[in-house]
C-alpha cells in the first residue's frame, strides 16, 4: 500500500508541475495569444469585405454570378491562410508551420493525382466564366442534351430542358464539344413538314400555306420570305418544307409556334377542301380470294 501511495502521490506531482507550467506558458504568451485572436477576428472582417468587394467588381465583368459567388470565397479562404500562417508565427509555432508546408506539399502532390478530373472541369469552369457566348439564360445544345444554361459553377453546366429536368454537363465535357447557342440571335428558324394528295392544286396549296402562316404570326422584319418547298413525290403524298422565322430564341417557343402552325393549316386545308392522306396499303390475293369466296 505504501508503494502504490508514493507512486500515486509521485504521479499527482508531475501531472500538478505539468498544468502549472502549462499555466505559465499561457500566462507569458498571453499577449501573443490576445494579438493572434485580434488577427484572427480582423482576417475574418477582412475576408468577408474582400469576398464582397471582389463580386461587385466582378459584375461589371462576363463572368457568371455562381462564378463569381466562388471567386468571391476562394480570395476570403486565401486571406483567412494567410492569417492563420501569422498567427502560428506569432504563438511562436514555426516548427508546426514548417510541419504544416511539408505536409501541404506532399498532400497537394497526392491531391492533384487524384482529382485530375475534378481540376480539369475546375479550369474549364474558369474557362467558361470568360466566355461571353455561353452565360445563364442562354438556350444552347451540347452533349446530345438541350436546354436552358441556369448555372455555370466550377464543377458542371447547368441546364433546365423543356420538360423542366435539370441536366449536369461537365464543363470540361462542355469546352471539348460542339456547342450550339440559339441565343446569340434574336430569331429562331421554325422548320415544318407536311404532305398533300397527288391530286391537289400544288400552286394553290403553296399559296395558301404561306397566307396561313404570314396571317396568323408575328414575323420579324426580315429580308428572307416564308420559304415553301416541295421535296418528293412520297408513297402517299407529295411532301412539302415550310420554313418561317419567329421572335425568339426559345427551343420551347419554336415548339409552340410549330405545334400552332400545324393546327392552322389543318384548319386551313379543312376549309378549302385540301387532304393530307395517311399511308394505305393495298393487299393483292389474286385468284385465292375468288375461291375463297366460291367455297
Amino acid at each position: 500500500m505504501g508503494l502504490e501511495k508514493k507512486d500515486f502521490n509521485k504521479a499527482w506531482d508531475e501531472m500538478y508541475d505539468k498544468i502549472a507550467s502549462w499555466a505559465d506558458a499561457f500566462v507569458i504568451n498571453l499577449p501573443n495569444i490576445i494579438i493572434a485572436v485580434f488577427v484572427f477576428i480582423i482576417s475574418l472582417l477582412l475576408a468577408r469585405y474582400l469576398s464582397k468587394l471582389l463580386q461587385r467588381l466582378l459584375t461589371k465583368t462576363t463572368i457568371q454570378q455562381s462564378m463569381r459567388r466562388v471567386l468571391g470565397r476562394l480570395l476570403a479562404f486565401f486571406v483567412i491562410g494567410i492569417a492563420l500562417f501569422l498567427i502560428l508565427g506569432i504563438l511562436d509555432l514555426n516548427k508546426t508551420l514548417n510541419t504544416i508546408l511539408a505536409g501541404a506539399g506532399v498532400l497537394g502532390l497526392a491531391v492533384g493525382l487524384a482529382l485530375q478530373s475534378a481540376l480539369a472541369n475546375t479550369y474549364s469552369g474558369i474557362v467558361l466564366s470568360y466566355i461571353k457566348n455561353i452565360k445563364n439564360g442562354d438556350w444552347i445544345q451540347s452533349n446530345g442534351y438541350e436546354g436552358e444554361i441556369i448555372d455555370v459553377d466550377f464543377r458542371a453546366v447547368t441546364l433546365r430542358q423543356k420538360d423542366n429536368n435539370l441536366v449536369y454537363i461537365p464543363n470540361k465535357l462542355v469546352v471539348e464539344q460542339p456547342v450550339k447557342n440559339f441565343s446569340s440571335t434574336s430569331r429562331s428558324r421554325v422548320i415544318l413538314k407536311n404532305g398533300v394528295a397527288y391530286n391537289s392544286d400544288l400552286d394553290f396549296v403553296k399559296r395558301l400555306t404561306i397566307d396561313t402562316i404570314i396571317s396568323n404570326f408575328d414575323l420579324p422584319e426580315t429580308d428572307e420570305d416564308v420559304l415553301f418547298l416541295y421535296r418528293e413525290f412520297g408513297d402517299s403524298s407529295i411532301t412539302y418544307e415550310i420554313r418561317f422565322w419567329i421572335n425568339s430564341y426559345s427551343a420551347l417557343e419554336v415548339a409552340k409556334a410549330k405545334s400552332k402552325a400545324m393546327i392552322l393549316i389543318k384548319k386551313a386545308y379543312d376549309k378549302e377542301g385540301v387532304q393530307i392522306p395517311f399511308p394505305m396499303r393495298t393487299l393483292d390475293f389474286g385468284n385465292q380470294l375468288d375461291a375463297l369466296i366460291s367455297k
